[in-house]
């Protein structure tokens, strides 16, 4: 059996998953939440609960760097990838947003989803409204093992954005602590709800 995550670290990843699910975020037990405890181990949520209702049987703590075990959200591997590429990185969370599935697909081929302009890019650690966000989308893939590689191929340690976007698939954003990657999809998803509304009405 997993270990169950400190109590502490199971309340901060529960407190989003409420939050999440207030806003309609992770439906149909869909998204996946992690903390990292210290420099080699993670708490990640398992596999097909209510984001809404975590308690302490739901969340394992996994080693960073051995396979990745079953009962836990088959999408791991992008959280524990994350973890070893930037020692910064405190908390990740996935969401299901309808903003971020239909732009990931609609701008898939370019490869990310671009705003300017917007003073809620101050949210995600820029200087101003007088910036250009690109919000990389990678092409969704089952083998979630190759998917990581793949992201980390193109983001590197020092992401120029705190998140990227899987095609038909939703956000993953982080921050240093749970509270910045709470923000940090926030701000993200009010940026790309904005823009999907934009091309809605031109």
């Amino acid at each position: 059996m997993l270990p169950v995550a400190p109590s502490s670290v199971v309340e901060e990843i529960a407190a989003f998953g409420r939050f999440a699910a207030s806003r309609g975020w992770v439906p149909a037990t869909s998204g996946n939440f992690s903390c990292r405890i210290d420099a080699r181990h993670a708490a990640v949520t398992r596999s097909r609960i209510d984001k809404g209702a975590i308690g302490p049987g739901d969340v394992a703590v996994l080693a960073l760097g051995e396979p990745v075990p079953a009962g836990v959200s088959a999408e791991t591997p992008l959280h524990l990838a994350r973890y070893r590429a930037d020692p910064a990185v405190g908390a990740i969370f996935h969401v299901h947003t309808v903003a971020s599935t239909v732009l990931s697909r609609l701008d898939e081929g370019v490869g990310a989803v671009r705003t300017d302009g917007f003073e809620m890019h101050k949210a995600i650690g820029l200087r101003t409204h007088e910036s250009v966000v690109e919000i990389p989308v990678f092409a969704n893939d089952q083998d979630t093992q190759r998917l990581a590689d793949a992201v980390e191929a193109r983001l590197g340690r020092d992401a120029a954005v705190p998140g990227f976007l899987l095609a038909g698939h939703g956000l993953y954003a982080w921050g240093a602590t749970a509270a910045d990657a709470r923000r940090h999809v926030e701000g993200l998803e009010f940026l790309l709800a904005c823009h999907l509304e934009e091309r809605r009405l031109r």
